[in-house]
């Protein structure tokens, strides 16, 4: 399931609306006949990577599914319609992939992943209405299907498809008054399915839409698809459909993907998001008891112009719950509750604050009604397992009518309401290339929406421009300048780079700084990615998921925000990829400085070769001159930059190899920095592990030194005690030192639901030298009682650390961010013949914070033997 919400009245009248169905909704609204037994409704508690998942479970994704999302292609540049000069229809044969028996699906009576692309290449061959294209690979190498359902075009109408849809974007002040886009622009609508694997229905639903639209010759039906485009992305986490899991092959919740787009299924959405600019769009998922239809609770995206959601998100939701009912399904007859509004059904736990999930990172592509679906009847995790096979199909089958009454509503509500729809969509754009203020939601500015009210009111204000500097100066690292501007890029956001010197609010930047004008239509996104974001911690009690994420403070590079100004004297050009950094210099040794992961993952491409490094007392890396064509081909091939320097170093550096009990995202990060790692856990260790394959031991999940058996705690032991390294992250690897009796501290717990961007104080040397001075938490936790030779690495910030998130004390008082202010949050030392590093924070968390990964790249290099 994706999120749970608290299930407590928030306005307080009960609303009961008739939603009146046009002529295609009434063609569409068919329902299958329901079962007659009862089913257990109760929804399973939430899984979060870092909370439950931490204790008991650590990641053992293969390398290959790991090289398969770091090798994905990068998205095209901005602009790119996909077109290539062709019209619609677009059969493309697919190739079917073996039949897999195994294939959790079966069980269900639903598809298998090997069944959908014959039914995919039948469809194609009915009529004139279906195209598929591959959308891209998942992390477990299996084809993304996007099918494409609308009425025949010709190579010349679809350019010109192309033409208004690129200008409502990019000319939406011009749009707005253009004829031709109000009379026969063609409303794009995306329907995401299946992105948790484990939660399968959505899939079968769309392909039994796609057919019935295929076959359909009634009138409601050709006006439907002459006036709309219908995108349906089939399983957009085929890993996860085969396999019966929430997560990808490398155990990625893909729904929380989308502001790091780690991921190659979440770039492929990003893709179809740049490329196909949906209006509307609807995510699928189960299992929540009655079913669960977005919008959502406070707090709300304050980078949003909420007002436009709001008003679409909110009348098609009604739609959909409308819909639900017509069905005929009750709680007493099949176990299926009425349909839940969490607006106007809940108070708080179900927000669509963060821009992680898929419906809350469309609406800065120009969606103006997005919707995280829950359906009711649960048939993953235990259920699978204990459920007699009759009953989950069942209830499978229940799931697939819900979602295709949900399809089909949002189908009939973009149809019957598409002029205000895309005129609502260029308002967004419009908004943000004038550099308009936000509207404020009310009952007076979104009419229709009852019970409104100031709690429900977020709003920003957006800097008059981003500056990321060039590199020197004040630029902290080109090398993370360059994958920030190259995100941007990906994402759609419009990024220049200086050709000339120039001032901007008080400050004087070099040529080759990057711009970001934030008058431009996806300003939005440009925001929520470089702002601080906020403290909410005063706003509600509970947060679903985390709260701050700040890529213009964690991604490790310099970012100015410039409130005001002119950028007249900037000169800058629009960018479709960031300058290349690659450098070495020409004489002498060579200081590599190791403050970005790249940088890391050149050092360890280089120590593979056997090229001789050693490490100076700023923790940055020297590489001696004879090794100048080894770092040539490093720097081209990482992006990274060698420069000169006289200093000859000091101890050697050594390929680390890393046995790691830690989480997916962590996992991914640790191989995305070019460490040699081998996944362990308890299970793995009391099954027998060789310490001889192994320099140092990462511990933040799944690894309990009291739960080894006596064979195994002793060869950890004697691995410990022979100088193998120990790096340990929070609860986890706390408890492994204190077991161990190794560094002599107290790992203090603060409020395990506390997440955020935080501001910490680096010592400097060989952990966080270079390090920059935020940080992520997630479940905090600081040391005190530092013992003898303990080192106090990095603390965190005094007063209140946390600059955006949501991080309250416990109900005891106990556990805030006022506790942990000037606490230590990294400590190292050496204690029974082993040296160790500690972590309060998270630097790696869901591969997200990228300036942080060089802590742990660097403390693994520092205590490996």
């Amino acid at each position: 399931m994706a999120r749970i919400g608290i299930s407590r009245p928030f306005r307080p009248v009960p609303l009961t609306v008739t939603v009146a169905v046009g002529a295609v909704g009434a063609l569409l609204l068919t329902a299958l006949a329901p079962g007659s037994a009862t089913a257990d409704p109760t929804p399973r508690p939430v899984t979060r990577e870092g909370s439950p998942l931490g204790a008991d479970r650590a990641a053992t994704s293969p390398e290959a599914a790991a090289e398969r999302a770091l090798g994905d292609a990068p998205s095209p540049a901005p602009g790119g319609s996909g077109d290539n000069g062709r019209g619609y229809p677009r059969e493309r044969k697919l190739d079917v992939p073996p039949a897999n028996s195994a294939d959790k699906s079966i069980k269900l009576g639903l598809t298998p992943y090997h069944g959908i692309a014959p039914k995919l290449n039948a469809l194609q061959r009915i009529g004139d209405r279906v195209s598929v294209e591959v959308a891209g690979r998942s992390a477990g190498g299996h084809q993304l299907y996007l099918v494409t359902v609308t009425a025949p075009e010709s190579a010349r109408e679809t350019a010109r498809q192309t033409r208004m849809r690129e200008r409502i974007e990019s000319d939406p002040a011009r749009a707005a008054k253009d004829g031709a886009i109000k009379s026969s622009y063609k409303t794009p609508v995306f329907v995401n399915n299946n992105i948790h694997g484990n939660e399968w229905e959505g899939t079968d639903a769309a392909l039994q839409l796609i057919e019935r639209l295929a076959k359909a010759k009634d009138r409601s039906s050709r006006d439907l698809l002459a006036r709309n485009r219908l995108y349906f992305n089939i399983t957009t986490n085929p890993d996860g459909r085969i396999a019966g899991t929430r997560a990808n092959a490398n155990g990625f919740d893909l729904n929380r993907d989308f502001i790091t787009a780690s991921q190659p299924e979440a770039r492929a959405v990003r893709r179809i998001a740049v490329d196909k600019q949906p209006a509307v769009m609807i995510d699928l998922h189960g299992y929540v008891n009655g079913t669960l239809i977005e919008p959502t609770t406070p707090p709300h995206g304050e980078n949003y112009e909420y007002d436009l959601f709001l008003k679409n998100s909110y009348a098609n939701a009604l739609g959909m719950e409308a819909a639900i009912k017509d069905l005929g399904y009750t709680e007493e007859k099949d176990g299926v509750r009425p349909p839940v509004i969490p607006f106007r059904d809940q108070q708080e736990g179900w927000d669509d604050w963060p821009p992680i999930f898929t419906p809350q990172y469309m609406p800065f592509h120009g969606a103006v009604a997005t919707h995280t679906i829950e359906f009711p009847m649960q048939v993953n995790n235990g259920e699978y397992e204990s459920q007699p096979t009759a009953e989950l199909r069942r209830r499978a089958a229940i799931n697939v009518d819900i979602a295709g009454a949900a399809m089909r509503a949002t189908l009939d509500y973009t149809d019957r309401h598409r002029t205000s729809v895309i005129a609502d969509q260029i308002e967004v754009f419009r908004r943000g290339a004038t550099g308009a203020a936000q509207v404020p939601v009310s009952e007076e500015t979104v009419p229709g929406v009852p019970g409104i009210g100031p709690e429900d009111v977020y709003t920003t204000e957006f800097p008059r421009a981003y500056v990321i500097p060039a590199s020197g100066g004040r630029q902290r690292s080109a090398a993370a300048a360059a994958r920030l501007v190259d995100h941007l890029v990906a994402n759609d956001v419009r990024v220049e780079r200086a050709g000339h010197g120039f001032r901007l609010g008080g400050r004087t930047y070099p040529k080759g700084s990057y711009v970001v004008d934030m008058h431009q239509p996806k300003r939005g996104l440009a925001h929520v990615m470089l702002a601080d974001g906020r403290d909410i911690s005063d706003k509600v009690s509970t947060m679903y998921d985390i709260s701050g994420w700040s890529l213009g403070r964690l991604w490790g590079a310099s970012v100015d925000s410039v409130e005001r100004g002119d950028l007249g004297g900037v000169h800058g050009r629009t960018v479709r990829a960031a300058s290349r950094v690659g450098y070495v210099a020409p004489h002498g040794n060579l200081r590599l400085r190791l403050d970005d992961p790249r940088e890391i993952a050149a050092l360890n491409s280089l120590l593979g070769q056997g090229v001789s490094v050693r490490r100076d007392r700023d923790g940055s890396a020297v590489v001696p001159s004879s090794a100048r064509r080894a770092a040539a081909v490093a720097a081209k091939k990482y992006d990274v930059a060698f420069d000169a320097t006289k200093a000859k170093g000091g101890a050697a550096l050594h390929r680390t190899r890393v046995a790691a009990a830690v989480t997916p995202g962590e996992l991914f990060a640790l191989r995305e920095m070019n460490f040699d790692v081998v996944p362990v856990s308890t299970a793995v260790l009391n099954s027998g592990f060789d310490w001889r394959t192994a320099d140092a031991l990462f511990v933040s999940a799944g690894l309990d030194r009291s739960k080894l058996n006596a064979a195994a705690r002793a060869g950890l032991d004697r691995f410990l005690a022979g100088g193998g390294g120990l790096v340990g992250r929070g609860r986890a690897g706390a408890a492994l030192n204190a077991d161990a009796g190794l560094l002599a501290v107290e790992a203090v717990q603060g409020n395990g639901d506390a997440n955020g961007v935080v501001r910490v104080v680096n010592a400097g040397g060989t952990v966080t030298g270079g390090a920059p001075g935020h940080s992520f938490v997630y479940a905090p936790s600081w040391f005190t009682g530092l013992g003898p030779g303990v080192r106090v690495e990095q603390k965190y910030g005094g007063g209140s650390p946390l600059v955006s998130g949501h991080w309250r004390a416990m109900e005891d008082g106990s556990g805030g961010p006022a506790d942990a202010a000037g606490r230590a949050s990294v400590v190292s030392g050496s204690a029974g013949g082993a040296d160790v590093v500690l972590f309060g924070t998270e630097p790696l968390f869901r591969d997200h914070p990228k300036g942080a990964f060089p802590q742990v790249g660097r403390a693994l290099l520092s205590v490996g033997r």
